[in-house]
């Protein structure tokens, strides 16, 4: 049986969102860092760049690992972590290779010191998460967030489990072709907060878009 919460108690209840500033703020709003969000896009749109960029800004409220399931530390990722000069935030961001199963996350996730925010790249790669698992990973580490990206297909998340995530997500990134398209319920239209494109590249951006 669920919980049942007095109709006055929901205006008094405190939850703690992140003062996300400049772009972030005007593509994220003002976010919690805690259920799924999922990422999806197409090969060379531009998502592993975006990836970075985003843990990286992430880093300046909270520890995130990523989680390499289908690149691990290869020669494009470590491109990739140099173009976003990830060597900046020292320890606040760890790389993890090839954690694949459920029962690896679970494990990492379960520790003392394990990171506020795993990003895992990519859900298409995991080996034997399914809805249910997934909605126990979220019950049970309600202070994580969990970041999936996916592939595309069609320009929708590739798979019954990312389309599930997708619906699920407080936040959906569609990349393509150098820029993010965020749909977050986060949204404050009256002040700007949340839903503006973000450019991960402009030169790529720019030659992207004026060739559609």
């Amino acid at each position: 049986m669920g919980k049942q919460i007095p109709n006055k108690q929901i205006g008094k209840t405190k939850f703690k969102a992140v003062e996300f500033e400049g772009d972030w703020l005007r593509s994220f709003g003002r976010p919690e860092l805690s259920g799924s969000w999922l990422v999806y896009g197409g090969s060379g749109s531009g998502k592993t760049t975006f990836m970075l960029q985003l843990a990286k800004y992430l880093t300046n409220f909270s520890r995130v690992a990523y989680d390499s399931i289908e690149q691990g530390l290869t020669l494009s990722f470590q491109k990739a972590w140099e173009r976003t000069n990830m060597i900046e935030v020292g320890n606040r961001f760890t790389l993890i290779e090839k954690e694949s199963t459920k029962k690896e996350i679970w494990d990492r996730m379960a520790k003392r010191n394990s990171p506020n925010v795993l990003i895992i790249d990519s859900v298409n790669y995991m080996q034997d998460l399914n809805k249910k698992e997934y909605i126990n990973l979220l019950s049970n580490f309600p202070n994580k967030l969990f970041i999936f990206v996916a592939h595309e297909k069609n320009k929708q998340p590739m798979g019954m489990l990312a389309n599930f995530i997708r619906y699920n997500s407080d936040i959906k990134i569609h990349v393509e072709g150098y820029k993010a398209f965020i749909t977050t319920r986060f949204e404050d239209s009256e002040r700007g907060e949340g839903g503006e494109p973000y450019t991960i590249w402009e030169q790529g951006a720019r030659d992207y878009w004026a060739e559609v």
